[in-house]
């Protein structure tokens, strides 16, 4: 298994929230935590991938929405 970690801006959030959705549920991710921090409001967001492939696929198309960064790791 592996953990996908998005981090995002929150003007990125406002804008880009349903399409960063839309990819997680196309991967059919199973959310590990979600934190809005209090200081600039940018989000943390932790997902469980069951193969490799999919975390990679999905980092990578996280990746492409302006504001997102992504990275994986085992879990």
């Amino acid at each position: 298994m592996w953990r996908v970690i998005v981090y995002c801006s929150a003007d990125s959030w406002r804008v880009h929230a349903k399409t960063f959705n839309a990819i997680a549920a196309k991967y059919q991710t199973k959310s590990l935590s979600s934190k809005k921090m209090k200081d600039d409001e940018r989000r943390i967001m932790e997902f469980q991938v069951e193969d490799v492939d999919g975390a990679e696929s999905f980092q990578d198309e996280c990746m492409t929405i302006e504001g997102f960064t992504a990275r994986f790791e085992s879990l």
